[in-house]
């Protein structure tokens, strides 16, 4: 896992710089919303709310935002900006590099030509449901402040609580939980006092495509492209995250 728990320390120094721009706060908002929406407003007994919700706490989202967000998941508030919805788009980037994107949007059409768009400009293409989604496997990751935590003792907590994996990455452990774990891991560390930097849903690739410097420099302007969107939760790849890559993504 340590090509992934890397790019997740990629992806985590750019969310703190995204963390200047308002959609930052949009992205937790729709998520908040739609978990709502599924699950009901309290997060005691909507497993999905309460992790988003500490998300949105751990960028600064204002609690009055979040609680807003919350009503008009429940419908006890209609802003007349529609209702939010989640879909996904699959397909290929330079190099035969697979996609796999998540989105939240109120205008699926705006979003899938937003989508379509990304692709073409960078010479990949938009595949079809399902296309590329076997070659991903969705898991928890979490980044826990390392800092006056004991190793073997964080570690240990993890791994009984569900954890598949608990790696060391700066001052942060990197722990990966099977998808239905992942409120549970995080519960835990919380508990024994564990500071939690961030908890979410990814989608590891279970085979990764290695690719030269150049084809790597523009997969990751295209990555970027993909995530600046506003309808744009997440982005995944198969990308092979060696020393090399992962640099060309630093420099970038």
């Amino acid at each position: 896992m340590a090509g992934h728990s890397k790019w997740a320390n990629i992806r985590h120094k750019k969310a703190k710089e995204d963390k200047k721009r308002a959609k930052i706060f949009n992205k937790h908002l729709r998520e908040i919303n739609v978990a709502a929406r599924e699950g009901g407003g309290d997060p005691d007994g909507n497993p999905r709310l309460a992790l988003a919700i500490d998300n949105a706490k751990a960028d600064n989202v204002p609690k009055e935002n979040i609680e807003r967000a919350i009503k008009k998941g429940t419908g006890e508030l209609d802003d007349g900006s529609g209702q939010y919805e989640e879909a996904t788009y699959e397909g290929y980037g330079p190099g035969g590099i697979a996609y796999f994107i998540e989105v939240t949007t109120n205008n699926s059409n705006r979003t899938v030509g937003e989508i379509r768009h990304i692709f073409t400009k960078f010479g990949g293409n938009l595949g079809t449901d399902g296309s590329v989604g076997y070659l991903f496997e969705q898991k928890g990751l979490i980044r826990a402040n390392a800092d006056g935590s004991d190793e073997e003792e964080v570690m240990l907590s993890a791994i009984d609580a569900g954890a598949e994996d608990v790696e060391m990455e700066e001052d942060f452990f990197v722990i990966t939980t099977p998808r239905e774990k992942l409120a549970q891991v995080r519960q835990t560390l919380e508990t024994s006092g564990v500071e939690i930097d961030s908890a979410e849903l990814v989608r590891f690739p279970m085979t990764e495509v290695k690719v030269d410097p150049d084809t790597a420099g523009t997969n990751f302007k295209m990555m970027e492209m993909f995530e600046e969107s506003d309808d744009v939760s997440n982005v995944f790849t198969n990308m092979k995250m060696d020393e090399e890559t992962l640099a060309i993504a630093e420099s970038g």
